[in-house]
């Protein structure tokens, strides 16, 4: 079975890639753009994993992080930052996030460290 993804990311191409290459690797994607109603959106989604950008408009994806590990109903999913603010992971250090990728990203590494979450 196909494990499910939700990306949260504000920039339509770089969504549309991401679900496009996470799709021809074997995953169901699903995508969106806003930060609205965060923990009922994953809630409706129920992914296997967040793959989450950090500069979002509303909340960032530290906060994303934050609202998704504090929730007893989806602690448990594990969430992927990803940001082309290089020196972020350090500023972000104290949010839960479980890994931390830099943009631009090799998709291949990206699989692995997905991978890894969802065994």
């Amino acid at each position: 079975m196909k494990k499910k993804i939700l990306i949260i990311e504000d920039d339509n191409d770089i969504l549309e890639v991401i679900k496009t290459v996470l799709s021809l690797n074997n995953f169901s994607v699903s995508g969106i753009n806003g930060t609205d109603d965060i923990i009922e959106t994953v809630k409706v989604h129920n992914p296997d994993l967040v793959l989450t950008d950090y500069m979002l408009p509303g909340l960032t994806g530290g906060q994303i992080c934050q609202l998704i590990k504090s929730n007893k109903d989806t602690s448990h999913i594990p969430v992927i930052l990803i940001s082309a603010y290089h020196k972020l992971a350090i500023a972000i250090g104290n949010f839960k996030y479980d890994a931390y990728i830099k943009k631009p990203f090799d998709i291949n590494y990206l699989v692995k460290v997905m991978n890894k979450f969802l065994e």
